[in-house]
């Protein structure tokens, strides 16, 4: 294990997360671990990873990283940004491709598009202390990832310098966001302390994504919901997808870092295979839900888990991204001819 990059601008707030540290929600501690856990599983493959591999999550705005090891192989999933490389030449890798990189090159991804969260994942991994068999960063709690926090300008990442001999991968096909599509969740399990006129506005309605949305939970703002006998109730156990509603009849989805237990009805809970769909859900997105029974929920998460798997599965040799396609210049008439540079 060595120093492998350097933060020379740390972005918004980019965390060390994995895929959560399931199991503690007794103790008071939520899983964390990532947003968009399909992206990060997908930017884990394409360096040759485990799924569950640390990496960088990346919100809104990026970090500027140099390679202070001999060699390093990185890969970027989320929106359609990408990464720009700083070396001999400044060049644009796109999201969804893994490229292997030398001492002194710089790495530097900016605003996201069209998407909230994104994953830069290292080979071999991002290499810090596990806490609670995790390595995920819980910044409310202070501990895991690095150092309990979002990365600052010089800190020094850990890690292990990559296989030059391994050839790049892309993605056969970007990775949906899915934008459009409504956010399935099962009923319950207080739906009872709402009015029937709440339920069904609550599935016909259209929501938006606050400004106030975090990782503990996204604050979702559009048609009210009613409570039937007031909005408290003896506090009870929370999971990723809890929908709270509190007095203000504004629904909240509790995220990766929610409080584990709480003392809001909740109308709602989102299936685990739309978590990192709504995940994606930059503030000022729209969202529409719809119900599905549980057993319907578990097919969904078979069918995710083999979408997944299918999309690994069928990960390509990475095309040379310094290559022209002729053929689609000539289709845009870009080249009408040859002209002799003495005319």
């Amino acid at each position: 294990m060595s120093d492998i990059l350097r933060v020379k601008s740390p972005g918004l707030h980019t965390t060390v997360q994995d895929l959560g540290r399931d199991g503690f929600a007794d103790v008071g501690v939520p899983p964390s671990g990532a947003l968009d856990a399909v992206a990060l599983r997908l930017a884990n493959a394409l360096v040759g990873n485990a799924p569950s591999a640390a990496a960088l999550e990346i919100l809104v705005s990026g970090p500027t990283l140099e390679v202070i090891a001999a060699s390093a192989r990185v890969a970027f999933v989320g929106g359609t940004a990408g990464m720009i490389i700083q070396d001999a030449h400044q060049r644009s890798i796109p999201p969804g491709r893994s490229v292997h990189l030398k001492k002194g090159d710089v790495i530097k991804v900016g605003m996201l598009a069209h998407t909230s969260c994104g994953y830069l994942a290292v080979e071999g991994g991002i290499k810090v202390p596990d806490v609670l068999a995790s390595a995920s960063t819980y910044t409310r709690g202070t501990f895991g990832g690095f150092e309990g926090r979002s990365l600052r300008d010089g800190d020094v990442l850990r890690g292990t310098e990559s296989d030059s001999e391994r050839e790049d991968l892309e993605l056969s096909a970007p990775l949906e966001p899915d934008f459009d599509a409504p956010i399935r969740v099962v009923l319950g399990p207080q739906d009872d302390h709402f009015t029937e006129d709440a339920v069904q506005t609550f599935f016909e309605g259209t929501y938006t994504v606050s400004a106030q949305a975090d990782r503990m939970g996204f604050r979702l703002e559009g048609p009210e919901l009613a409570h039937t006998h007031g909005y408290n109730i003896v506090s009870d156990g929370i999971v990723s997808g809890s929908i709270q509603v509190p007095g203000s009849g504004q629904p909240i989805v509790l995220m990766r870092d929610y409080q584990t237990i709480g003392g809001y009805p909740k109308i709602a809970t989102v299936v685990s295979a739309d978590i990192s769909r709504l995940g994606r859900r930059s503030p000022g997105a729209r969202v529409r839900f719809a119900k599905v029974s549980r057993d319907e929920a578990e097919a969904i998460y078979r069918e995710e888990e083999a979408a997944i798997a299918a999309c690994i599965e069928s990960l390509r040799a990475a095309r040379d991204e310094a290559s022209l396609n002729l053929e689609a210049l000539y289709d845009e008439n870009l080249i009408g001819g040859i002209v002799s540079a003495r005319e």
